[in-house]
């Protein structure tokens, strides 16, 4: 059998005050996910366990995301989650403060 991806689904989140890229990369993959249902895996006759998700998130301090606490709020599969450059930072200049955008990548792969 061979690994096949079934679905790709992007989103963007935003911490529009404090900087926090795990808020905002959370609201990216909750935005991706927000109008997908998985009931293929069901159709198919799989448990829905056997599917892989893959996730990416793009932000501009890879670092400070919490990749193992994204994974702990999805429900299928086993769940990698790669955090990369990308995003947007909007700084405040007048406050100090900055308003961080995450972009999301999530992928549901299944063998077949």
């Amino acid at each position: 059998m061979t690994m096949r991806r079934f679905i790709l689904e992007l989103g963007a989140g935003t911490d529009l005050h404090g900087g926090d890229y795990t808020k905002a990369a959370k609201r990216a993959i909750d935005d991706a996910i927000r109008h997908s249902s998985l009931g293929f895996a069901r159709a198919l006759g799989r448990d829905p366990q056997s599917m892989q998700v893959k996730v990416t998130i793009g932000v501009q301090e890879p670092e400070q995301v919490d990749a193992d606490a994204l994974a702990r709020g999805l429900a299928h599969g086993p769940i990698s989650v790669a955090v990369t450059h990308g995003g947007l930072d909007v700084p405040d200049e007048a406050t100090g403060d900055k308003a961080v955008i995450a972009s999301a990548a999530v992928e549901v792969w299944m063998d077949v």
